[in-house]
C-alpha cells in the first residue's frame, strides 16, 4: 500500500474509472489520503462518481508518472466510510483547500472512500510489469 500510495502522491492528478450505465466514465482525481494504512478518496455526494461507486463500487485508479515513464492502475473496491468521523478529520487536516469547498464534518454530502481489496500494478511505458501490490 505504501508504495501505491506514495506513488499517487507525488503527482498532481489520477484518473479514476468507474462502470456508468452500459459503459464507463473517468474523471481526473487530486491527491489520495492516508488514514489508519488506507488509501482514501473524497468527493461530493451529488456528483456522478459518488452515485455510480454506490451502484458499483469497483474502480480502476490509473495515474502515470512522466518523470520514470511509468503506469500504475489499481484495480480495486471504493469501500464508503463518509460515517467515520475521523476519517474525515484526516481528509480536512490533509487540505487547506478542504472546508472551503464543504468538506467538512457537518456536511452529509461530504463522501469518503478507501480503496479496499486492491490489486496495483508498476509498469513501464512498454507495458512490461515492474511490481505487483495487493492491499
Amino acid at each position: 500500500m505504501e508504495e501505491t500510495f506514495k506513488f499517487l502522491k507525488s503527482l498532481e492528478v489520477n484518473f479514476l474509472a468507474t462502470k456508468s450505465g452500459e459503459g464507463v466514465s473517468c474523471r481526473p482525481f487530486g491527491d489520495p489520503v492516508k488514514f489508519n494504512d488506507k488509501i482514501y478518496i473524497l468527493t461530493h455526494a451529488h456528483k456522478s462518481v459518488a452515485k455510480q461507486i454506490a451502484a458499483d463500487n469497483h474502480i480502476c485508479v490509473v495515474a502515470h508518472n512522466p518523470e520514470q515513464n511509468q503506469w500504475l492502475r489499481i484495480f480495486c473496491q471504493a469501500i464508503d466510510d463518509s460515517n467515520n468521523i475521523d476519517a474525515k478529520q484526516a481528509i480536512i487536516d490533509e487540505f487547506d483547500w478542504a472546508e472551503a469547498a464543504g468538506y467538512t464534518l457537518d456536511n452529509p454530502d461530504f463522501k469518503c472512500y478507501y480503496l479496499a481489496n486492491a490489486k496495483a500494478e508498476l509498469r513501464d511505458c512498454e507495458g512490461d510489469l515492474i511490481a505487483e501490490y495487493t492491499f
